[in-house]
């Protein structure tokens, strides 16, 4: 990893001035809806020696806007982002190559949900009880180029079932990313014109969406989807 960039600084030592030249502290942003939340975190960033929150977001179309405009090493989001989903912000971000590196913060860990974040393009994913040291260390992980899944989470064991789900078939695995997305929306009692606008589709593509998810887990209302949600442990 190349060393950081350095800014200078000028001490008086006597007669002489000596110039002393200091690392950079590493840009963060951080998005959620709920402000307590927001600015606790930001404080627990902030106290991180070497990290230093740039920009705060309320929302997700919000937090991709000041991706773009102010490229911070790091974008630490909420999953439960709304008008714009966290994970659309991710795949956003690694599609227009922006170099922010994206970390998904949930207080979910079911596999679906932890394999389809890192599928769209995120380098970390931690758990709203996450600890400031696992905070830290996906910090630096993410530096060093690397993903990190917090440890109440087993990657090894996601990336085994993933490569190897076809010999005990989890309907919810059949589920393509946007039907998933469609999904979880729809549990969450999101009618589908608020659907179609968060994800930036047409109200005629998420129906097509939710027919589909719907046929493939053999569920035919909302209710249902619901009742089935709650055995997998896919609601927060």
């Amino acid at each position: 990893m190349s060393s950081p960039t350095t800014l200078s600084s000028f001490v008086n030592s006597g007669s002489a001035v000596v110039i002393r030249s200091e690392p950079m502290a590493v840009q963060l942003l951080i998005a959620g809806e709920q402000v307590l939340l927001l600015e606790g975190l930001g404080s627990l960033c902030n106290s991180i020696p070497g990290f230093q929150v740039v920009a705060q977001a309320h929302s997700g179309q919000m937090a991709l806007d000041q991706i773009q405009r102010l490229r911070p090493a790091i974008a630490l989001l909420d999953l439960d982002l709304s008008d714009l989903l966290a994970l659309e912000v991710v795949r956003r971000v690694r599609q227009t190559g922006l170099g922010t590196r994206c970390v998904v913060l949930s207080s979910r860990k079911d596999r679906k949900t932890v394999l389809e974040a890192l599928r769209c393009g995120a380098c970390g994913f931690l758990l709203k009880s996450s600890t400031k040291h696992q905070l830290t260390e996906a910090f630096h992980h993410l530096l060093d180029g690397g993903v990190y899944v917090t440890p109440q989470v087993e990657l090894t064991t996601l990336v085994c079932e993933s490569n190897s789900y076809q010999k005990n078939v989890d309907p919810i695995d059949s589920l393509s990313s946007r039907e998933y997305q469609v999904f979880t929306l729809l549990v969450e009692g999101v009618r589908a014109k608020e659907i179609a606008a968060r994800l930036e589709l047409s109200p005629k593509t998420v129906d097509t969406y939710r027919s589909s998810l719907m046929r493939k887990l053999d569920i035919h209302d909302v209710a249902g989807l619901v009742k089935f949600a709650i055995q997998k442990n896919l609601v927060a």
